[in-house]
C-alpha cells in the first residue's frame, strides 16, 4: 500500500484547521457558518444530530460541492464558512481537506466529530421518532 488511511489523516491534519467542540458550538448561532455532517443515514439516525446541521454523506461530498455536478447543492456555493464533522473526526478530516483542495474555504472540521460534541455536554437534537 503506498499510502494508508493513518497517513492520509496526517497529511489532511498538517493543512486543515480543526477546532475543539466548545469552539465550534460558539459557532452554532453564527448565520454564516453551516455545519455539514459527513455521517452515513443510519448513524444520524441513530444518534441524533447537532441542531441545524445539514446532512451530507461522505460519499456524495465532491459532487455536492461541485456547482457543475447534476447533484451540487447551492449552500456549498453560499460563501459561508464550513464546518464538518463525522463520528470520531477521521472522516471529517479527510472531507475538510479535500472541501479545501476543491476551493471551498473557509472549512473546518470538529476535533474528535460528533463523540465528542455529545461528550461535550453540547445539544443534540433527538433522532426523528425518539424524541
Amino acid at each position: 500500500m503506498k499510502r494508508g488511511f493513518r497517513q492520509m489523516l496526517d497529511e489532511a491534519n498538517a493543512e486543515i484547521e480543526a477546532v475543539s467542540p466548545d469552539a465550534a458550538a460558539a459557532l452554532l448561532e453564527d448565520d454564516d457558518t453551516v455545519f455539514v455532517d459527513l455521517r452515513d443515514p443510519r448513524e444520524v439516525e441513530q444518534s441524533g444530530r447537532i441542531p441545524g446541521a445539514k446532512h451530507c454523506p461522505r460519499g456524495m461530498l465532491e459532487f455536492w460541492i461541485d456547482p457543475e455536478s447534476p447533484y451540487h447543492k447551492p449552500y456549498f456555493a453560499s460563501g459561508k464558512s464550513f464546518v464538518f464533522f463525522c463520528a470520531g473526526g477521521w472522516r471529517s478530516a479527510l472531507a475538510t481537506k479535500t472541501a479545501q483542495d476543491m476551493g471551498l474555504t473557509p472549512v473546518k472540521h470538529i476535533l474528535g466529530g460528533f463523540t465528542a460534541w455529545k461528550d461535550a455536554g453540547l445539544p443534540v437534537e433527538a433522532p426523528e421518532g425518539k424524541k
